[in-house]
């Protein structure tokens, strides 16, 4: 493994000729590794562009790996930074890739109702606002398509000949799209960016023909769920959106 990609606390990246490699730190969970590349490979079956799983294996340390394709070329959050000019162009192609996901089934995928209704649980709520963001949740229409739950530019490569490959699958569920939807608003409004999180949250809604209102009732369940994990600046933030039970 030569050229490190990306650091992360519990994990590094790593480029090696056509393989990337996922090296995770010790003591990371195993079954949500093996969960990471069942994910990954259950979404290639989809036909989406997304880099293939290679392998699953263990380095002479014991730390586990998961080796994909390396695909070559720029993250869409980086070409967006070069050429702020065409943020309506790539705002369009970032939507149009979302709604090409969600049109797909994947149904051995964990399910995002189970995913959420166990992350509201252990989110740090009084009892009234746990219950009353369990109720919502249940009352929402319960789908099938494929949620990708982390889908942001930076997670879309756009390849040399431009075709753009959709990366990171860990979170990757089937369920409502409307989640996903505002899993996205709410990434954007964490990097500060509540111009761009607007103007996202109105295409997808005109192209999807889907009414706002509708997105905005799943941000306190998506907020509350994602708050369960990350850093603690970003769960003070989620915290407050998740609490706005009523919020329209």
């Amino acid at each position: 493994m030569k050229d490190v990609i990306a650091e992360r606390s519990n994990k590094t990246i790593y480029r090696d000729g056509e393989r990337v490699y996922k090296v995770f730190a010790h003591g990371y969970s195993k079954a949500d590794i093996l969960n990471e590349a069942l994910n990954q490979a259950r979404v290639e079956e989809t036909g989406l562009n997304i880099p293939k799983v290679q392998e699953v294996t263990t380095l002479e340390d014991g730390r586990w790996v998961i080796v994909s394709d390396y695909i070559e070329g720029k993250t869409l959050a980086r070409l967006m930074e070069e050429n702020p000019d065409k943020t309506e162009e790539y705002l369009e192609l970032f939507v149009d890739l979302q709604l090409t996901v969600h049109s797909k089934k994947a149904p051995y995928l964990n399910k995002l109702k189970d995913k959420m209704n166990m992350k509201i649980s252990q989110a740090d709520l009084d009892a009234t606002t746990r219950y009353e963001l369990h109720t919502r949740l249940e009352g929402m229409k319960k789908h099938t398509k494929v949620c990708h739950g982390d889908f942001n530019p930076s997670n879309i490569i756009i390849a040399e000949d431009g075709t753009p490959y959709i990366l990171d699958w860990s979170h990757a569920t089937q369920g409502n799209a409307s989640a996903d939807v505002a899993r996205t608003y709410l990434l954007f409004s964490l990097k500060g960016q509540e111009e761009l999180a607007k103007q996202y949250l109105d295409l997808f809604c005109k192209k999807s023909d889907t009414a706002r209102q509708y997105v905005q009732k799943w941000l306190p369940i998506v907020a509350a769920s994602q708050s369960v994990k990350g850093k603690k600046e970003e769960r003070e933030f989620l915290l407050k959106w998740a609490d706005v039970v009523d919020y329209e």
